[in-house]
């Protein structure tokens, strides 16, 4: 799930929608990933696997949304008109 923002990041640069008007955003977002991934990593090295586990877990918490969102609209059969 952290690779998803860098992978848009990237995208956006290539064709332009990355500007100087939404870059604080953008570099708030990456910094929260790199915080995420960094803190969770240093954990680990000073064997708080638990505390790592749970911070991993909720960065891992808007995929499973994601997931239960289109689990739902695909298994309901909603009316689109």
């Amino acid at each position: 799930m952290c690779l998803i923002p860098v992978y848009y990041f990237f995208i956006g640069l290539g064709d332009g929608t990355i500007t100087s008007r939404n870059i604080g955003l953008w570099f708030l977002i990456l910094l929260v990933v790199a915080i995420i991934l960094v803190g969770s990593f240093l954990l680990k090295t000073a064997n708080q696997m638990a505390l790592a586990k749970v911070i991993l877990m909720i960065a891992a918490i808007p995929g499973i949304l994601a997931l239960l969102y289109f689990i739902i609209v695909f298994t309901s059969k909603p009316n689109w008109r």
